[in-house]
């Protein structure tokens, strides 16, 4: 298939690996894909989706992009359906004896980027996302931001927006500027919004 701009989005679950090792496997094999497919349902934009890839979420969208507030609304959808399915398999599991670490270990950091060369690519019956800009997005998800749930929107993204539509202040946050370099990708610029005081 020929390469055309498209919208990545990933919504990863943080704590992901520290939750396994800690969980024995009978309660984590339930609540892992019980929060994926909760934030899968909580899809509002038509974004489609290439992998599930075990903690984590790759939801595409070509064509016209949302507008900004849009998908910050989606973002913050997937956040509080999070959660809210966090509360539902806490109380669901309350007797078994490691259920404290659903809620102490587990959040969700949601990485947004925009690829102008991305090609998707049929491969049996799943689709798998070809280009450079689906290694940067993957690579964002590893970065300096000092806390663990957020919205990082890359400059990539950013600048697909007129300056005056994109709301810096959120009411609940507002966007903070970064930059890292990636070792064969060079720097890379974004800003990001911490995601915590929508549950707290």
């Amino acid at each position: 298939m020929s390469s055309q701009p498209t919208l990545l989005c990933i919504p990863d679950i943080s704590g992901f690996t520290q939750f396994m090792s800690d969980t024995d496997i009978e309660l984590s094999s339930k609540v892992i894909p019980s929060l994926l497919n909760k934030v899968i349902y909580a899809n509002k934009l038509d974004l489609k989706v290439s992998e599930i890839e075990g903690d984590a979420i790759l939801f595409y969208r070509t064509g016209s992009l949302p507008t900004f507030t849009e998908l910050v609304q989606q973002c913050r959808s997937f956040y509080t359906e999070f959660y809210k399915q966090l509360k539902k398999l806490q109380e669901q599991y309350k007797h078994d004896k490691e259920v404290d670490n659903i809620p102490d270990i587990l959040g969700l950091k949601i990485v947004l980027h925009y690829g102008h060369s991305i090609s998707a690519v049929p491969i049996g019956k799943n689709i798998k996302l070809m280009g450079e800009d689906v290694i940067v997005a993957h690579r964002l998800l590893k970065n300096k931001i000092p806390i663990d749930e957020y919205i990082l929107i890359s400059e990539s993204l950013l600048s697909e927006y007129k300056d005056e539509t994109i709301e810096r202040n959120f009411g609940w946050g507002q966007l903070h500027e970064m930059e890292a370099k990636y070792k064969h990708i060079g720097d890379i610029s974004y800003s990001y919004i911490d995601l915590n005081p929508l549950v707290e």
